[in-house]
């Protein structure tokens, strides 16, 4: 199986994706290339890490040409918005995702293998084995979703449940969310078609009538709502051991050795979020630790 592994970036974490792809030439297996998907005026950056396995691509081959990045007046130009006629204003993340989702309409590969930009690749790891008999691994946490939840999981099981003509969601909820998860890549394309019969436009016009969304809750609600599960097998393992949340842990290196200590003996990798505050060089110092 060949594998399309996607990462959407900015320049503000260009650092992180520059050792994210160190470890990746180091640690991933099989046949696979790196897509790297960033807005158009970050592309001259990011082409820096190119490579024979890599690629830059630029949103503007992905997104429609009404949807388009404009500086935001109340960062003095620092951040960006996208604007669009058929939306409010959205943000980076936003874009992101659209732009994960938009990639299966553009590849040939069998797997769709996001893998955010502050993640680390620790362990030697072959897509392909993600796949079972004809089964693609699906990352599911059954019943994880609760009323307590510290992020907009309701709100995104909502929009999920307009966008897909399913539901209503009830409590608990299955969460999909990893920051190291596969998608396969017919199933992505389904996904869009379907959303395109259901609401009579283009996919993205629905997915961004409101700014609350999770691709990841989107696809595997999909897959285990709509398609009954077709071609996936489910999965709680999480490849990857995430720092959240900045109160977790000590924001200091020693709080990254005590994470780094509990990562799981199946997980391939760590992700440090990078709006929780832990520095790039002490990220980099706690991996070159274990490797040692």
């Amino acid at each position: 199986m060949r594998t399309a592994v996607v990462t959407a970036s900015y320049a503000n974490d260009f650092e992180r994706c520059r050792l994210l792809c160190e470890s990746m030439d180091l640690r991933l297996k099989g046949d696979w290339t790196h897509y790297l998907l960033v807005a158009p005026y970050d592309v001259a950056l990011f082409r820096q890490i190119e490579g024979s396995r890599r690629q830059v691509v630029s949103e503007s081959d992905l997104l429609p040409w009404w949807l388009r990045a404009i500086p935001d007046p109340l960062s003095a130009g620092r951040r960006k918005l996208w604007i669009s006629p058929y939306s409010l204003p959205l943000r980076g993340w936003h874009a992101q995702q659209l732009r994960r989702l938009a990639l299966s309409r553009h590849i040939g590969e069998e797997t769709m293998f996001a893998v955010d930009s502050d993640v680390v690749l620790l362990r030697d790891f072959d897509p392909k084995d993600l796949w079972q008999d004809g089964r693609l691994t699906l990352y599911r946490k059954d019943g994880a979703i609760g009323e307590r939840m510290r992020s907009n999981h309701l709100e995104w099981l909502a929009h999920s449940d307009r966008l897909l003509g399913i539901g209503p969601f009830s409590l608990p909820a299955n969460d999909y969310i990893n920051t190291l998860i596969a998608w396969r890549t017919d199933t992505c394309r389904a996904l869009l078609d379907h959303i395109e019969a259901l609401h009579g436009r283009n996919w993205i016009r629905a997915v961004i009538r409101s700014r609350q969304f999770s691709e990841c809750l989107i696809y595997g609600r999909f897959v285990d709502e709509v398609q009954m599960g077709s071609g996936h097998v489910a999965s709680a393992e999480g490849l990857c051991h995430v720092l959240w949340f900045d109160d977790s842990y000590a924001r200091d290196i020693s709080g990254l050795r005590h994470f780094m200590r509990e990562m799981g003996p199946r997980q391939i990798g760590i992700g440090v979020q990078s709006f929780v505050g832990h520095d790039l060089a002490d990220i980099r110092n706690v991996v070159l630790e274990r490797a040692a």
